[in-house]
């Protein structure tokens, strides 16, 4: 087995898994069945969900409130009412900040709009931010909080709020905006509700003031949760799956993934959490409920029809007649930026998903921004973080190189024993091991140097396709998006060439059906690539650049001799 066949089976191998993880994740089903979920209404009918192509912008939510927890028993929201067919809407308050396009339904002082200025839908549309947050299209995805009830009154999403004002902007020199919400009970319980936003963050604080103004005690718990409905769209290209989902934190199980199938099957159910967070992500994006460091609190995930919900809920919380409390917390809306996603909560960084090469990935990132730093173009710095990950491997390369070259120089003298020994393979395996042997040649000294190298390869795939940098990132003369497939595929078809003529300089198998196969994997890879991102393909076409110049050096000097 020659070091040739090794390195292109190992990239097969790896392009089949992303294959295969793709098609499970688009077409498999853990249940074993296609999900048709229904609701169940107070009068026991029950009313199937929609079909994906309607997209329905409706939802059961007056009575989707996470029950009052008691003795950490676990939060059941409650099934919905016949008449709850939509989200509803009693009023907008719009907020325009440096970075956000936000809009507040006075039902619920519900984020039921978000749009990310610096974001733009598509590179050509540059005044047309990406929407991430929304009730008016698929799929919806909103941000609620509340009060689950014990003892007196107090408002879930469904309550009535009042405000000052239905606009608000961050001027020119302001740094930060409160946007406050009023609610009022007829027994005295008064609720303000305040949003948060400073300049240049997408960390919002979140906090709901509670003055018990009545003669009674109050009892409630804090709830916060995201809700997404999930109509089947699935992120990513033909080739390449992003995840979108649940993902929780806490600090005993650390970073989880909890997809809608999992919320299906199974309710969430983990209480006595200390800090932690609750998100829904998706690829460049999340939404994140942060509580407070010391905060105690159960996460819960539910299912009601087509939606889906995770969120977290405290513990009963008392006060008294004539006190008040704040509850405190935080929403994230927006990118996975890793240095800010690390500041904000531990583990947030994580939904920057590079999965268990992590380790490896981050200190790649860290060069890759490095260099944009230096050159201001991302292009520019995957070709030096190329060049850096080829310079620290090149002593491993010219090992497998020298190998392969050494390989080469006998190929004549195998050819002749192939022949000389016809269709007896095992006497042809004998002589050939006695040959290697007697010119002091390891047939597999080559493969070593590769496989060490893959890890890197691996993470460098997943920095490329999970840094939102990447997004609509250009680089030069046609390449504007780095995130996108080359519109042009010239990218891709230089990948195959370099890939067809390093094969050149490879030892050619001896089988002539092995040979044939060889011959058309830079054919298929190219297929593979005209769909990658241009970002991973700028670097595959690099790689095998440098490849090719160093295997060219040293295939040179062991021909003539002059490899020591």
């Amino acid at each position: 087995m020659d070091n040739q066949r090794l390195i292109l089976f190992i990239a097969l191998s790896l392009v089949g898994l992303m294959l295969m993880n793709a098609w499970q994740e688009d077409y498999g089903q853990k249940s074993g069945a296609p999900r048709q979920a229904v609701t169940s209404t107070s009068d026991g009918v029950s009313i199937p969900a929609p079909s994906l192509s309607e997209k329905p912008l409706v939802a059961t939510v007056a009575k989707d409130v996470p029950t009052v927890p008691a003795d950490n028993s676990m939060p059941v929201t409650k099934t919905a009412e016949k008449s709850d067919t939509e989200l509803p809407s009693a009023g907008r308050i719009k907020i325009n900040t440096d970075i956000f396009e936000i809009e507040l339904d006075t039902i619920g002082g519900d984020i039921r709009q978000a749009a990310l200025k610096q974001y733009p839908v598509d590179i050509t549309e540059p005044d047309n931010p990406f929407v991430m947050l929304t009730d008016k299209s698929a799929p919806l995805f909103v941000a609620q909080s509340g009060f689950s009830m014990s003892l007196g009154e107090g408002p879930d999403h469904s309550a009535e709020y009042k405000v000052d004002q239905t606009s608000y902007e961050l001027m020119d020199g302001q740094d930060e905006l409160n946007v406050h919400l009023y609610w009022d009970s007829p027994s005295g319980v008064r609720v303000i509700k305040t949003y948060t936003f400073h300049r240049g963050k997408y960390d919002i604080e979140v906090s709901h003031k509670v003055i018990n103004q009545s003669d009674k005690g109050w009892q409630g718990s804090f709830y916060r949760q995201l809700q997404r409905a999930d109509y089947g769209e699935k992120e990513g290209s033909m080739f390449i799956y992003t995840y979108t989902g649940g993902v929780i934190y806490t600090p005993e199980e650390h970073y989880q993934k909890i997809d809608y199938s999992d919320m299906q099957d199974e309710k969430l159910h983990r209480p006595n959490v200390q800090g932690g967070w609750v998100a829904m992500m998706q690829h460049y994006f999340l939404g994140a409920w942060i509580p407070e460091d010391n905060a105690i609190n159960t996460f819960y995930t539910n299912q009601l029809g087509y939606r889906y919900y995770i969120g977290l809920q405290s513990a009963l919380e008392t006060i008294t007649a004539g006190s008040e409390k704040v509850f405190n917390s935080k929403i994230y809306i927006g990118p996975k930026l890793q240095d800010d996603l690390e500041t904000l909560a531990t583990g947030l960084d994580l939904t920057v998903d590079y999965g268990f090469l992590t380790v490896v990935a981050k200190p790649l990132f860290w060069l890759l921004k490095t260099y944009h730093e230096l050159t201001g173009n991302w292009g520019w710095a995957i070709i030096l973080l190329t060049m850096s990950i080829k310079l620290v491997f090149y002593k491993l390369s010219e090992t497998s190189y020298r190998s392969m070259a050494n390989m080469r120089k006998l190929q004549p003298r195998m050819k002749a024993m192939k022949e000389r020994h016809g269709d007896d393979k095992q006497a042809f395996q004998k002589a050939m091991m006695e040959m290697y042997k007697k010119e002091k040649i390891n047939p597999l000294g080559g493969c070593l140097p590769i496989l060490v190298q893959i890890p890197v390869f691996i993470a460098l795939y997943w920095v490329l396709l999970e840094s939102v940098e990447m997004r609509q990132a250009p680089f030069i003369l046609w390449i504007q998006d780095m995130s996108a497939q080359d519109p042009y595929y010239v990218l891709p078809v230089l990948m195959g060439l370099t890939m067809l003529l390093q094969q050149k300089l490879n030892p050619a198998p001896i089988d002539p059906v092995q040979a044939k196969v060889m011959m058309a994997l830079p054919f298929v890879f190219t297929v593979f690539f005209l769909f990658f991102p241009s970002g991973l393909v700028l670097y595959w076409v690099v790689n095998n650049t440098l490849s090719i110049a160093q295997q060219w050096v040293i295939t040179k000097r062991v021909t003539e001799g002059k490899d020591k």
